[in-house]
Parts: structure tokens; sequence; C-alpha cells
């Protein structure tokens, strides 16, 4: 018995019905673009007179109000955390993580307050410079050595507080793939920033960007989550809105020591081997 589609009429409404599926598909996801966006400036335009005034005044919330907004982020993003492993307890403490996108941020932002070490060149982005700032981003002006003295004060002041510092160690991000060589330069310019303690606890750290809307990500779709090389920042930002249901772990690798006995490139490279087994080990989908 013949379909009543299978006849040129019948073609013609099949397609104008595919065709409005379409385009209602397409409208729902713009209207869903269009409220995280709506629900991300108003967090946004909300929190940074908070936490200006926080920071001013030196209220306690100063490192709460960033842990809030990047776990209202992830939430609008569709990002879900998985934590493996044991954030270390001890203090001073120095986390060693690889970095492959702009999400490694509000991912670890919102697990606990801390602060991040970064290029001058991010407090020059548009929005994300502010952020960064009001994060207590310490920034690094690589072309100045003589700011290390600036810089390494302005570590210590952050860490008499008790937060952990993260540092992207590979310099750069990568392609969320692999992990790219530590550099121990920049281990070495924070861990002359302990003035006034013998140790530095330094624990390494993996992200890994693992499943894409429930399903495995895959190597060929992990830029949807990663951003790196010459990749613009609006078109990956509204791709993540487009796509959402992101899953990503992170895992804790055992605490080292850092102290005068202690050899920084030997403490960087036990990191990095750490962070690289961790990620293939995630990626691969064996447990750590």
């Amino acid at each position: 018995m013949r379909s009543p589609y299978d006849t040129p009429s019948g073609r013609n409404i099949l397609d104008e019905l595919v065709g409005e599926k379409r385009l209602a598909a397409r409208l729902l996801e713009s209207f869903r673009v269009a409220l995280v966006a709506v629900v991300i400036l108003g967090a946004t335009a909300l929190g940074i007179p908070l936490q200006w005034l926080a920071l001013k005044l030196k209220l306690p919330f100063r490192r709460t109000i960033p842990m809030l907004y990047h776990r209202i982020l992830l939430a609008c993003l569709g990002v879900r955390v998985k934590v493996e492993g044991t954030p270390e307890t001890g203090r001073p403490l120095l986390i060693l993580s690889n970095h492959s996108s702009w999400l490694d941020i509000p991912v670890l932002g919102s697990r606990m307050p801390l602060f991040f070490v970064a290029k001058s060149e991010v407090s020059d982005w548009p929005l994300v410079g502010l952020l960064a700032r009001f994060q207590r981003t310490v920034f690094v002006d690589r072309q100045r050595r003589q700011a290390t003295g600036t810089v390494n004060r302005e570590i210590a002041e952050r860490l008499k507080e008790g937060d952990p510092v993260v540092l992207f160690a590979e310099g750069t991000s990568s392609d969320g793939n692999r992990v790219l060589p530590f550099r121990t330069a920049l281990v070495g310019a924070v861990r002359d920033a302990f003035e006034d303690v013998d140790q530095v606890r330094v624990q390494p750290l993996s992200i890994a960007y693992t499943r894409l809307q429930g399903l495995p990500m895959g190597r060929q779709h992990r830029a949807t989550a990663a951003w790196y090389g010459d990749m613009d920042l609006a078109p990956h930002l509204l791709e993540v809105l487009r796509h959402g249901a992101i899953d990503v772990t992170m895992t804790f690798g055992p605490p080292l020591v850092l102290d005068a006995d202690h050899d920084r490139k030997s403490v960087t490279r036990q990191s990095e081997q750490i962070v690289r087994q961790q990620l293939s080990g995630t990626l691969a989908g064996r447990g750590n």
C-alpha cells in the first residue's frame, strides 16, 4: 500500500513539515540562548558591584562571591562538574593544572575560594579581564622580569588569606586531548613568593571534558569545550551556549612538597606526569 506522502503533493507536505520542525527547533534554541544570556548578564551586573564593594572594604564574602557566580554560570551553560580525588587542606597550597578552555576558570572557581596567576594580556580582554580582576587574579607580565618582586608580593598577600594559588603550568591552553610540557620557570616564580614558610604543598590537578549531551565527547568533539590557538572567544561561547550539557571531571592528584631540599624542576616534572596520566585515564574512561 502506497504511503500518502509518496506523491508529489505528499512529498511537498512532508518537506513543509520537516522545515517547520527545523524552524521550531532553531527558534527554541535561540530562545534558550537568549534566556541564558539574560540570566548571565543579570548575575554579572549584580555580582560586579557587590564584589567591588567586598574587595574595597575587605569583607569576608569577597572570597565566596566569585564561587557563587561561577556556579550560576555553569548551571546556565549546562556544565556539570565531577570531582575525583581529595583537595589538599594544608596551606600554603599551589595547584598545578592543565589548561584547555576558558571554562577551566568557572569549573575551578566553583569548587573553592582560590585565585589564579594569569598572563597580563588577560586583564585587557573585554569583560573577561574585569571578571578576572574581581577573582583577585594576579597578572604576570612575562616581558618585564623586574616586575617579579611586585608579583610575588601580590601572591604572598593572597596566600596569607589561606586560599590556594592555581597555576596553569603549561603557560597556554591545549586542545583538551593532551597535556603540554609544564614550564618550570612559572613554578619557580610562584615559589619565590613563599618567603616566610619552609614548605609549599603542590597538588597536581587534571581537568578533562568528557561528555557532550550525555554522550562520550571523543577527540573530534573536544573543541566544543576546548578553547585554544587563535579561536575567538565570542563564537566559542555561543557554541557552548548552543550545545550545553557538557560534563567535566576534575581529578586531584596526590600532593607533593616543595621545600629547600626539593628541586622545583623535579616537582614540576612529577606534577606534569601525574596530570598527564590522570587526563589520559579520565578521557579513556578509566578510574584514576
